[in-house]
């Protein structure tokens, strides 16, 4: 996988983590978010095009903040969705 890829699958995640937060889901929670930090991993060993480097330093920082966050109720969830947003409309310049 490229870094487009994995950004991609990343901002899929989150979707689906913002959906369970505003169902409840809160155990769904916690297994995407591991195979989330998979994908995190994966992205900081991928090759990427420093254009990209700004949107990764604001994602890592958001991202941490959010699975500290246990409140998952609709403001969090939102902060998710605006997350998965960003990279959707980023991923494109990751690539090399």
């Amino acid at each position: 996988m490229d870094a487009t890829e994995i950004l991609l699958n990343i901002a899929v995640n989150l979707g689906r983590i913002g959906r369970w937060a505003t169902e409840k889901k809160h155990s769904r929670i916690e297994q995407f978010f591991s195979d989330t930090d998979w994908y995190v991993e994966k992205l900081a060993e991928a090759k990427k095009n420093n254009e990209i480097i700004p949107t990764l330093n604001f994602f890592e920082k958001n991202y941490a903040r959010l699975k500290k966050n246990k409140s998952r109720n609709d403001a969090w969830a939102e902060e998710a969705f605006t997350l998965s947003n960003i990279l959707i409309h980023r991923a494109k310049i990751a690539r090399p």
